[in-house]
């Protein structure tokens, strides 16, 4: 069966030791509206629409975003703590906004692009969003993807020549037990024609302890390997996940950042430009900055994409070039990802726009 570890070193305790870790691990990590009200998340009135929204979707939080949560609407709050509006659905919001299901020859693959595919080898996070696209799937009891199942995914892979890139997505892989990485990983650095591997964790910050030798060992591979960081706000790096990051970072393992435009979270100047910085400053280069996919009840998170494209432009000469994502849209229905800008120059008219905004010649570039 598939293995997820709770615990770098499970498979070495004694029955008790794994009993009592588990318990203090339970007691860490928020699950219940009743979690919920205890740790002060909601309020006694809130609790019914809570429930209601957990009857329909995960929640976790982990001990490491409980402690940076300073009140519930809050950027770290927003993003984590169940609310009555989610279950107010818009016309414009599809249970599987980017046609995953759609895009899915196997269980476990999506295959969006000609030279890539995602391989989901379980639908288990360490904390669940509440803006998730793949909200209607993730959780702690489902999702994992059986022997048999992994078995025809990687076939899959293996007899499709043109897939040179293999994005272990989820839920988050390194909730995993290394061993079961591990042997995901040989048996993806046994197919010839995938060249790179890359890996989409939220792991790193919201359940650093999990990053351990083991763990990356079982990263080990012939192939370029990458990892994602998905992070929406510089308060999401800790002292221990700074600490994660060195880590993996030390391991020769590149590390991108990717974000989601979220209101009340970093949909301003401010926020979006610390946020970029912070990942800069630990060696994560902030890779895709994504506007929100309308997945049922998460209007309260919508930016207008405009709204976005002046964000985006005001950082420009404000932050380094490093700290500049891709601004994109995963177009509904499947249709692969699209820059979104800002634009600076106009071909008909021969000018370009500069940082400060100012207007020029583009001469004879």
């Amino acid at each position: 069966m598939p293995e997820i570890s709770s615990s770098p070193d499970a498979r070495h305790e004694a029955p008790s030791q794994t009993h009592a870790r588990k318990a203090a691990r339970a007691q860490r990590t928020l699950r219940t509206p009743g979690d919920l009200l205890e740790s002060g998340l909601i309020d006694r009135d809130a609790l019914a629409d809570v429930t209601r929204v957990s009857q329909r979707y995960a929640t976790a939080i982990p001990d490491v975003f409980r402690a940076l949560i300073e009140h519930p609407d809050d950027p770290i709050g927003l993003q984590v703590i169940p609310h009555a509006d989610e279950l107010i659905l818009s016309p414009d919001e599809d249970a599987d906004p980017i046609a995953d299901d759609a895009l899915s020859p196997v269980p476990g693959i999506v295959r969006r692009y000609a030279d890539r595919a995602l391989l989901k080898p379980l639908l288990v996070c360490p904390l669940y969003c509440r803006f998730c696209f793949r909200r209607e799937h993730v959780g702690p009891d489902g999702g994992l993807l059986g022997d048999d199942d992994l078995d025809r995914a990687l076939g899959w892979l293996s007899d499709h020549a043109e897939i040179r890139e293999v994005i272990l997505t989820g839920g988050d892989p390194l909730m995993l037990s290394p061993r079961r990485l591990s042997t995901i990983m040989a048996r993806l650095n046994a197919i010839p024609h995938v060249t790179t591997i890359r890996i989409h964790s939220r792991v790193p910050l919201a359940a650093p302890e999990r990053v351990s030798g083991e763990l990356l060992d079982a990263l080990e591979t012939d192939r370029a390997l990458w990892l994602a960081l998905h992070a929406n706000h510089a308060r999401e790096f800790t002292q221990a996940g700074d600490a994660a990051l060195r880590t993996i970072i030390r391991r020769g393992i590149p590390v991108l950042g990717q974000s989601v435009l979220l209101r009340g979270v970093n949909d301003s100047s401010a926020a979006l430009e610390d946020l970029f910085r912070a990942m800069v400053e630990r060696r994560v280069k902030p890779y895709y900055l994504h506007q929100l996919d309308r997945a049922p009840g998460t209007a309260r998170f919508h930016v207008p994409i405009e709204e976005g494209r002046a964000l985006l432009a005001s950082l420009r000469g404000r932050v380094t070039g490093l700290a500049w994502p891709t601004y994109v849209l995963d177009i509904p229905g499947g249709h692969g990802k699209a820059p979104l800008g800002p634009d600076y120059v106009d071909l008909d008219s021969g000018m370009i726009i500069d940082p400060s905004g100012q207007t020029h010649a583009l001469g004879a570039a």
